[in-house]
Formats: C-alpha cells, sequence, structure tokens
C-alpha cells in the first residue's frame, strides 16, 4: 500500500520522510505550500488519488473538516482515511460517516509521543475502528511507530487521546510548580532532579522535560497552543464540567498563550511563576 500525508507539521513532516524512507510515500501536502518536500502534490486531492491510505496530521476539528471538504469527492471503494489528529468524540463520528458514505473506509488513528518520538520511530497509536482494517494496516503504521493500541472504536480512541493529554498537562502543571517551589528555597536542580529520580512521582515526562527545564529551552516539542486546543476539546465533552484540575490547567496554557508562549513548548507553563 502507498500512503499519503497531508499535513507537516512538527510530526507530519517527520512521518512523511520515514515512509519516503521506506518507499511507500505517495504524496505529502501542507495548507503553507512546500513544493520542495518529497512527493509533494499540488492539493489534497491528488494525494487522496496518488494514494491508497491518506493520513491527516492537522491542528484541530476545523482544520479535519476544511481538508474533508475538498477530500470527499475524491475519495471511494479502495480508499482508506487514517485520521490522525487530535479531535474530539463527537467530530470523530461526523469524519467517520462522512467517510463511509462515500464507499472509504475510516479508522480514528490518534498518537502520543513529540518530535523525539517520531524522529525514532516511538509513536504510540491509539487505533479505534473494525479489527480487520486495524490488521491491514498494522505494517505501513509500523513504519512510523513503536506500539499501536487496540482502543474499540473510534469515539473511544478520540477520548482516550484527550485523557492522555489531561494527564500529561496536569504532570507538567505540577513539575512546574515543586521544581520552582524548589530553586526559590536555593535547591540546586541537580539536587530536585536526582531526589525526583527517586521519587514515585518520578514519570517519563518528567524525564522529557528535564534539559528544556534545566536549560529554559522551550523550542516546541508539543506547543502550548496545541495543548491548550486539546484541553479545550476535553472540556467540551459531557461529563467533563466537574473536573478541577482540566479547568485549572487549561486556564493556565490560556494564560501562557496571553504571554506569548503559544507556539513554544508546553513546559513554558513554568514561565508564568
Amino acid at each position: 500500500m502507498k500512503i499519503g500525508i497531508i499535513g507537516l507539521g512538527i510530526i507530519g513532516e517527520t512521518w512523511a520522510r520515514h515512509y519516503e524512507a521506506a518507499g511507500v510515500l505517495a504524496g505529502a501536502w501542507n495548507r503553507t505550500a512546500r513544493p520542495d518536500f518529497p512527493r509533494w502534490q499540488p492539493t489534497p486531492e491528488a494525494v487522496a488519488a496518488a494514494a491508497d491510505v491518506v493520513q491527516i496530521v492537522v491542528a484541530d476539528p476545523p482544520a479535519v473538516r476544511e481538508i474533508f471538504a475538498r477530500l470527499l469527492p475524491a475519495l471511494g471503494p479502495g480508499k482508506t482515511i487514517v485520521q490522525s489528529s487530535t479531535i474530539d468524540p463527537q467530530s470523530s463520528e461526523e469524519f467517520l460517516q462522512q467517510v463511509t458514505a462515500r464507499g472509504a473506509r475510516y479508522l480514528e488513528a490518534p498518537f502520543t509521543g513529540s518530535k523525539p518520538a517520531a524522529e525514532q520511530r516511538q509513536t504510540v497509536y491509539y487505533l479505534g475502528g473494525e479489527a480487520a482494517l486495524i490488521a491491514e494496516l498494522e505494517p505501513l503504521l509500523a513504519l512510523v511507530s513503536e506500539t499501536r493500541f487496540s482502543i474499540g472504536t473510534n469515539r473511544q480512541a478520540a477520548t482516550l487521546k484527550l485523557a492522555m493529554n489531561l494527564n500529561i498537562a496536569a504532570q507538567m502543571q505540577a513539575l512546574a510548580e515543586a521544581l520552582t517551589l524548589a530553586r526559590r528555597a536555593g535547591i540546586s536542580d541537580d539536587t530536585f532532579f536526582t531526589a525526583l529520580a527517586r521519587n514515585a512521582s518520578w514519570s517519563g515526562l518528567a524525564a522529557l522535560k528535564q534539559p528544556k527545564l534545566r536549560a529554559g529551552d522551550f523550542s516546541p516539542q508539543f506547543s502550548v497552543k496545541h495543548m491548550l486546543k486539546d484541553l479545550r476539546l476535553a472540556s467540551s465533552i459531557n461529563g467533563c464540567e466537574d473536573f478541577p484540575v482540566l479547568d485549572t490547567v487549561r486556564d493556565r496554557l490560556a494564560a501562557a498563550v496571553r504571554a506569548g508562549s503559544a507556539d513554544e513548548d508546553f513546559s513554558a507553563l513554568i514561565k508564568l511563576l
């Protein structure tokens, strides 16, 4: 199977280059034109025409909706959409119905793992869809990922991704506050992180963000604006109206955007302290 990528952001570009190296990239397109990119196509429709599988990696539900407005007429039997943007479950259901009405197939495939994971092919997918479709796409997705979890339905996969990002964002805010508390007491970063590594609260997030926090390097692995978008999507799900941590961290991310950190890594939450 040949795959096309729509969306050449931090992750989409990395995946596309992995697919190209494996000889399976049929086309790539981005809203901001990049004609020098491998297998560049002038339109999303051209990507769909060239590829058996079209993987979408864009910012949010409105961006996906904009893509589908152009893409749907080019879909039909034999075409598959792999939707890897982080979206809400209601939007996922909308896109599933649109794609299947054209006779094509749809897999919800959000993921975890920022730029370093994508570069090392350590992305983790949360797959929502028919078991037979997941099995068929397994070898293709294995080219850019380490683990592929079959979650259940498309709505469940979209929800789990938002749940994971809520947990990550909450950890980041707590880590920023804990580190700032220690710094204000005159405790060195060396001492803080050495002690944290032996504490039950040590996590993959702490390991990933430790170098950035020590150096004050907020170049994006996962941006403030995208994390804010995800928590806003989580807030829109029925039953999440009384989640105090979700509300608090969402508001802190919004404050970071207002402070000029929208395009910085979400570890820039510490700058608000």
